[in-house]
């Protein structure tokens, strides 16, 4: 029963006497409708389950900015605001009628976009949101959500929700002009999003928590790079080849664990590349493709790499082949790293001059064209186009564009569901094409 519902909490609870030490979480909409927020008074408060789902329905396709904290508030205030919820019962039970392991079966269960509201009833459910105890019990439940996280401008990300089908604006990072002005790389491992690019004199990662939604800077790999292939699986991610500051192009790779904040340097690959991509598959790390070699020619190759055996294996063409001859005629360097994602561990590319969809044979080792790119997905050699993997489905992301002009598209397939049919999930516009997209599930 508990299962079904969206959300289950109970106005039987209290406020802890160190509410001062957790500072709010929520959600605040941008264009606020009729003056309201939610929970803002106590009437608001007693039919939560609801309120969420109508929030949910409002938010649809409306730009929302998340927040931490209100500026406005001290903390008694915030404390003061917390007491209508009532005294009389144990916060540590979190729903107190159930219990605390009845409530977190029933909150790992509630969408991540109820989790800023849930956060600013008490200070037990915004320390469980914001400790990260939360995500961890549903990585071990096997409940995921996957949200794209995406830029279209140089200091702005964005997030969409493709169950909800919301777009969430992150906080402006504040980085200095050389690190706005230079080409980046991203990935989301855990409950992270990493932008990594060179500044003046050295490399540098900014990295965004979902669960204090704030930038910070200052984590450095144990090699740093930029042009790398990487790829995420769970709290873990492997970043392999790229370059250095002097162009010197690596074969190493390195391991990063988001929940214990290290980096672990593995065995190098077989060939150094640059500009490759990477992916998980079959609990196996591949990268693929990418620049390598004397001359820096394009590599048909990909390599494993197997997290037990601490390996790599060379797999060869396993980069998506170039059907058109005239691409021959172009700088390596003048293509995007080829565009593939795992959708329930089958690989896919999307070819962006050709506008199709391949799939890769494990078996064969060969690549099969098995449909279309959706129309209107825009780009130039492969740059400005996103392909991902969302949960069961792939996502690409881009659009048409005139004049400085133009849209930002969401289009969903399931592979399983048959041959590629694309599904517009959202579509907002905008006047630049997408300079980074990754994909967070948690």
């Amino acid at each position: 029963m508990l299962e079904d519902r969206s959300c289950l909490v109970s106005r039987d609870y209290r406020t802890e006497s160190n509410w001062a030490a957790c500072m709010s979480y929520r959600l605040d909409r941008i264009e606020v409708q009729n003056g309201k927020r939610p929970l803002e008074n106590d009437e608001e408060s007693d039919q939560v389950q609801c309120k969420l789902q109508k929030q949910s329905d409002g938010f649809n396709r409306s730009g929302v900015a998340l927040s931490v904290g209100d500026s406005s508030a001290s903390p008694d205030e915030q404390a003061g605001n917390q007491r209508h919820a009532g005294d009389n019962s144990d916060s540590s039970s979190l729903i107190h009628s159930i219990g605390r392991d009845n409530s977190i079966s029933c909150l790992i269960r509630c969408s991540r976009s109820d989790y800023g509201a849930l956060a600013s009833l008490n200070s037990s459910f915004c320390s469980l949101i914001r400790s990260g105890e939360l995500y961890r019990l549903r990585r071990q439940n096997e409940v995921v959500e996957h949200w794209v996280y995406f830029s279209c401008q140089l200091l702005e990300w964005e997030a969409f929700d493709p169950a909800r089908r919301r777009w969430m604006h992150l906080p402006t990072m504040n980085p200095n002009e050389c690190f706005v002005y230079s080409d980046k790389e991203s990935l989301a491992v855990g409950t992270e999003l990493l932008v990594f690019k060179k500044e003046v004199l050295a490399h540098v990662i900014y990295r965004y928590s979902l669960l204090t939604n704030t930038w910070s800077s200052g984590m450095r790999m144990n090699a740093p790079r930029c042009l790398f292939g990487s790829a995420s699986l769970g709290e873990i991610a492997i970043l392999a080849g790229g370059c250095d500051s002097q162009g010197k192009i690596f074969s190493s790779a390195e391991l990063y664990n988001s929940e214990a904040g290290t980096w672990k340097t593995l065995p190098g690959m077989n060939k150094p590349r640059k500009m490759c991509s990477g992916v998980f598959m079959d609990r196996k790390f591949y990268v693929i493709g990418g620049i390598g070699g004397a001359e820096t020619k394009l590599l048909t190759c990909g390599e494993e790499y197997d997290l037990e055996t601490g390996t790599w294996t060379e797999i060869p063409n396993m980069s998506p082949v170039r059907t058109n001859a005239s691409r021959n005629d172009m700088p390596a360097t003048s293509e995007a790293p080829p565009l593939v994602a795992v959708v329930n561990n089958e690989l896919y590319a999307a070819d962006s001059a050709d506008m199709e969809v391949r799939k890769y044979d494990k078996e064969s080792k060969t690549w099969a064209t098995i449909g279309r790119l959706p129309e209107r997905a825009a780009s130039m050699n492969g740059w400005g186009l996103a392909f991902r993997a969302c949960g069961d489905r792939l996502i690409v992301i881009g659009g048409p564009r005139a004049m400085g002009e133009g849209f930002i598209e969401v289009n969903s397939w399931v592979p399983s569901e048959g041959p590629p049919q694309w599904n517009l999930l959202g579509r907002k516009r905008s006047g630049s094409f997408v300079y980074n997209c990754a994909v967070m599930g948690c």
